[in-house]
């Protein structure tokens, strides 16, 4: 189908072109990130010092007010999306909780999406936010430089795991490697919870071998195309080639995302980037919407 790359005018019509010529109804993205304004404002600051995890220039793409980046997401055709967000401190978790019920509520094609931080109350917000409808949870390692083997965790992973929610987890070690980042820390998280149904966001980038691994080893463990096999990250962390089979082995099990909008490309290149890897329709059907949409319930109105 050889989709178009580039943004600006027309971009929406290519992104519509791509799913429509796979006969997919639409996108579900399990990787979209919407938060309260000032912590939107003070990551894009972040992105634009190209601070110490970014270590070059980064542009934010999709850089517009909140209900415009709404809209956009629409105009591609993305059925669901998520807001993934994230505390970096204590006594941050249950304050981002309630924003993000209150847009849910309000965004009814954004999966209700929560937090968490190792904290004693960690369990308690968590059970609220499970009881409140949350269908998905964010957790970033990185960002938050804890370990997720952490004693105050034990319940909320636990929690988690009987409940089946999934939790999209930034546990690999690109840009920049951190304290508790690679397959080793929340590898030990799912020998105690095997049953968690764990969401390796950016495809676990660059221990892609590894975390495809655990993915072999733990059949409730998901990876997201999150800025994987772009140019972008190509340059630094390529996708080894050699593991393409077992991608499409995967298939079933790898979800899209995009980390619209705090990209430094138009959303149609990740696209693209996929259809590159010629895996052929099926498996681009099933990663593109097909497998999010059975992960999270989603049912599509019959074709008129």
């Amino acid at each position: 189908m050889a989709i178009t790359t580039g943004g600006g005018s027309g971009e929406a019509e290519r992104v519509r072109g791509f799913w429509r010529e796979l006969g997919l109804p639409g996108l579900v993205d399990v990787h979209t990130h919407f938060m309260p304004k000032q912590v939107m404002d003070k990551v894009w600051a972040y992105f634009d010092s190209a601070g110490p995890l970014i270590g070059r220039p980064w542009p934010i793409t999709y850089r517009s007010e909140e209900q415009a980046r709404v809209e956009t997401l629409r105009a591609f055709g993305v059925r669901r999306f998520s807001a993934m967000l994230y505390p970096h401190k204590p006594q941050m978790a249950a304050w981002l909780n309630a924003w993000a019920a209150d847009f849910a509520a309000h965004t009814p094609d954004c999966l209700h999406t929560a937090t968490f931080f190792p904290e004693p109350d960690a369990a308690d917000y968590v059970a609220r936010a499970v009881g409140d409808g949350a269908r998905v949870f964010k957790a970033h390692l990185q960002v938050g430089a804890y370990d997720p083997n952490d004693p105050l965790l034990d319940a909320v992973w636990g929690l988690l795991a009987d409940a089946g929610i999934p939790v999209v987890t930034h546990c690999g070690s690109g840009p920049m490697p951190g304290k508790h980042t690679g397959p080793g820390p929340i590898g030990r998280v799912l020998d105690r919870h095997p049953g968690l149904r764990l969401i390796v966001a950016h495809m676990g980038m660059p221990e892609y071998r590894e975390f495809l691994d655990l993915a072999d080893r733990h059949p409730q463990v998901y990876l997201d195309t999150t800025m994987a096999f772009t140019d972008f990250a190509e340059r630094d962390a390529p996708f080894p080639r050699d593991e393409l089979a077992r991608l499409a082995a995967l298939g079933d099990r790898i979800l899209l995302g995009s980390d619209f909008p705090n990209i430094p490309y138009p959303y149609v290149d990740a696209l693209a980037a996929l259809e590159r890897l010629d895996l052929g329709a099926p498996w681009l059907r099933a990663v593109c919407h097909d497998n999010g949409a059975r992960l999270f319930g989603i049912e599509e109105p019959a074709a008129p």
